[in-house]
């Protein structure tokens, strides 16, 4: 099992920064993938940033060049640096772990979910 807790929503206004942290304890060797998702009210829940085994990150194209994804494997986080904020990232922002095990020719796959982070962008 892994638990993850996240830290640092709040609310700012449009133009601001925010910086959220998820913290991952349990079986953290297992973890391969950690992402940031995000619901918006009415809204399904999207991709935000990934960062995989290989730290090469990927972002949704909405948040590209405003975000920044950063894993640290030593202290098992993952936070995400958001700047130039506008009212459309308004969201609950959750924390996401994809651990991995077993053999090469029989990998398992599990997922994991932080409660989530209330992000509030005012115009």
């Amino acid at each position: 099992q892994v638990q993850l807790v996240e830290s640092g929503g709040g609310l700012v206004q449009a133009g601001g920064s925010l910086r959220l942290s998820c913290e991952a304890s349990g079986r953290t060797r297992s973890i391969d993938t950690m992402a940031w998702y995000r619901q918006a009210p009415g809204k399904q829940r999207e991709l935000v940033a990934t960062v995989p085994s290989s730290f090469i990150p990927n972002y949704a194209g909405s948040v590209k060049g405003r975000f920044t994804i950063f894993r640290d494997t030593i202290k098992n986080t993952v936070s995400l640096q958001m700047n130039s904020l506008k009212p459309e990232d308004t969201a609950v922002y959750f924390c996401n772990a994809l651990s991995k095990w077993g053999p090469v020719e029989r990998t398992y796959e599990q997922e994991y979910w932080g409660q989530g982070t209330q992000v509030t962008v005012s115009s």
